[in-house]
């Protein structure tokens, strides 16, 4: 295959350098650095209050997180998660593209993980912002108590988030660079004030023996049981991320900084434990309703400077994920898991886009919760039942990726059993808050799901039951189309007419192009061309191929474009013809009239052909529904002018009936008139 020349490099193969490790810690680790501000809070709550702490609960839910965050985070997704990346992408999109060769069934959990993990992207903004602020509470900034009420968080909360999702369109770039800097700060600061605390109590390091992990799991002194789990499983919920942001930063800078942000998470949960076992019979705390481990651990004088590094880390948490929900939209777009929508590019930085749609919607789905919820601790019900079904289904596809690369059964069976046996524990422990604000997270991921399952099953209700489908062989149009391209009785409708369409081996085209072209309006053209776009599995992939059948005047095109490369169609077509001019393949098409000198190439003209469903259809009605559905999502979608780049090009859309089903064609009976009729008629 030819590489396209203009296709813009992208190196996948990061190295570990100082700059590499800032980076990361800015773009990586945000969902999973805001954990210490909610995890230590919601375990206390969810046991009662502080009364009911004591020291070996304390000892026991530390070991928990420290091995949930050893064996989830560390064993899971560094060790084993980053090596199942595609030319250095990672993700749950991106594994499936790996092993989806293997079974068909394993679209289901890609498309279960990715609507998961999009709803986990909704809520995260306004847990982690809402919890920030709720550290501004009651706090003295030059003698003024600025917020007192919860009101105040959220009218507080509410314009963060929306400058947050405003400012998306102009791009972060210029911000993005601070994030680095500004994560690696919040690091340090939570190691540095877990470890002062720690110095109080060193006992507090028996956590990380599991044997505490496991007591506490059965201990009395835990009044939910196993339901624990729920409010442990929220200091592994950016995981998942991680694995999905592998291909900004690269698998080495991932390996260089993750021991660095294992350690500060470990010591701040360390030395939040500590503060609780020294304060949990201290009368002040006893009833607190606002009790937050986390800031009240703070000495005075840092009190004001801990708030400020929290709320820029939740903001900097939440334009990850922000972010990565707009990567996620695309790769399932351009998989065909979801409608078209319109993708800009706000700035040169290649793995930057912004999604209009998806930005408005995220918006208002995370100020809808914000006002919900109104606290942090009711939506933390909601947080983390996502993102348990995500790792589930990244399981599922991790045990394929192992056997695909020859991995013995054996062992891929043991650690498929292994993860899926933790993670099931973790979603029954997360699901058991449904009630609680979990049926949100759920509502949102299950119309997510919905959207999919449209686009995805009506696509196959259409093809299985068109009539209108039908193919027909390019070859066997070979003669009138020369015979059209040449009869000087039409006048030149383009010089170069170009269909996109899907062309199925080598040759055969749906039958509504060839009547398009030489049945509804003769079309004379010097060159038809027939574009397939084909998404590639692997993310940046720039080729093509041209077929002329052994003419001058027919080629057949195949795109092969990565599942994240811009479909800009009419720039790719502007190389290929120069190719296939240069080889001879077909002819020069010098232009007498033209502001550009030169040039040998004539005009373009692209049709595209929309499908109406037909009142002919005869298919059972859920279907018809399902395929109604899927017309729907495409008209109220981008264009396919737009999606291929084809805003400013000459571009004709014809409607063409879509009959699905068996069809009676139905026949008239002549009679004859009656004459005393028609008199009487008159």
């Amino acid at each position: 295959m030819t590489q396209l020349k203009n296709a813009e490099h992208h190196d996948l193969h990061h190295r570990l350098t100082a700059a590499g490790l800032l980076i990361t810690l800015g773009v990586v680790y945000g969902d999973i650095g805001t954990s210490p501000l909610y995890v230590m809070k919601s375990l206390v709550a969810e046991n009662g209050g502080m009364s009911t702490m004591t020291h070996d609960f304390l000892v026991g839910s530390v070991s928990l997180v420290f091995w949930t965050l050893a064996i989830v985070t560390t064993l899971k997704y560094v060790i084993i998660a980053l090596h199942a990346d595609n030319k250095g992408e990672g993700g749950i999109f991106a594994l499936f593209t790996l092993v989806r060769q293997r079974a068909k069934w394993l679209l289901v959990p890609a498309v279960i993980g990715g609507a998961a993990l999009l709803a986990d992207g909704m809520l995260t903004p306004a847990v982690t912002v809402t919890t920030a602020i709720e550290g501004l509470k009651n706090t003295a900034i030059n003698n003024h108590v600025f917020i007192t009420q919860q009101d105040q968080v959220i009218i507080t909360t509410v314009i963060i988030i929306s400058i947050l999702f405003f400012i998306q369109r102009f791009g972060t770039q210029s911000i993005g660079r601070l994030f680095g800097p500004i994560m690696t700060l919040w690091f340090l600061f939570l190691g540095v004030l877990g470890f002062m605390s720690l110095t109080q109590d060193w006992s507090m390091l028996a956590a990380i023996n599991p044997y505490y992990a496991v007591k506490l799991l059965f201990s009395p002194a835990n009044k939910v049981g196993i339901l624990i789990l729920g409010s442990i499983f929220l200091a592994t919920t950016g995981a998942e991320a991680l694995y999905s942001d592998m291909g900004h930063v690269g698998q080495p800078n991932i390996y260089g900084s993750w021991p660095f942000v294992n350690v500060c998470l470990v010591l701040n949960y360390l030395g939040q434990a500590v503060w609780i076992d020294q304060n949990r019979t201290n009368a002040a705390w006893q009833h607190a309703s606002d009790l937050n481990p986390f800031f009240d651990m703070m000495p005075a004088s840092i009190h004001l400077v801990g708030i400020i590094l929290a709320t820029l880390a939740a903001i900097i948490a939440s334009q990850a994920l922000i972010s990565g929900s707009y990567t996620l939209v695309a790769e399932a777009i351009r998989l065909r898991f979801l409608p078209r929508l319109r993708i800009v590019y706000p700035s040169k930085f290649k793995g930057q886009l912004y999604i209009p749609s998806v930005n408005m919607l995220m918006w208002i789905t995370c100020i809808a919760i914000v006002l919900y919820f109104r606290t942090s601790a009711h939506m933390e019900a909601a947080y983390g039942l996502a993102i348990t079904v995500t790792m589930l289904m990244t399981t599922i596809l991790l045990y394929q990726f192992l056997r695909l690369r020859q991995t013995p059964r054996l062992w891929a069976w043991v650690i498929f059993l292994f993860f899926a046996s933790i993670e099931t524990v973790f979603f029954i422990a997360s699901a058991a808050k449904f009630m609680h604000g979990g049926y949100v997270t759920v509502l949102i991921a299950m119309v997510i799901l919905i959207v999919m399952f449209i686009w995805l099953y009506g696509g196959i209700l259409r093809d299985r039951n068109s009539f209108t489908n039908q193919r027909v062989s390019l070859l066997a149009y070979k003669k009138m189309l020369n015979s059209l391209h040449t009869d000087p009785n039409y006048e030149r409708y383009a010089d170069n007419l170009v269909y996109l369409t899907k062309i199925h081996d080598g040759r055969f085209v749906k039958k509504n192009l060839i009547y398009s072209i030489v049945d509804k309006r003769p079309k004379r053209a010097d060159v038809y061309w027939f574009v397939t776009v084909n998404v590639t599995d692997e993310p940046y992939t720039a080729e093509y191929t041209a077929d002329t059948y052994g003419t001058n005047y027919m080629v057949n095109v195949q795109l092969f474009l990565g599942f994240r490369m811009q479909q800009t169609v009419n720039v790719f077509l502007r190389q290929v013809v120069q190719d296939l001019m240069a080889t001879g393949e077909i002819d020069r098409q010098p232009q007498k009239y033209t502001t550009m000198p030169g040039r040998e190439v004539g005009d373009w003209s692209f049709v595209l052909v929309r499908e109406e469903l037909s009142s002919e259809t005869r298919i059972n009605s859920f279907a018809k529904i399902i395929i109604q559905s899927r017309l729907l999502l495409q008209r109220i979608t981008v264009s396919p002018a737009r999606w291929f780049g084809l805003e400013y090009a000459d571009v004709v859309e014809e409607h063409v009936p879509l009959i699905l089903g068996k069809v009676r064609a139905a026949r008239l009976k002549r009679v004859h008139a009656d004459p005393s009729a028609q008199e009487e008629n008159q």
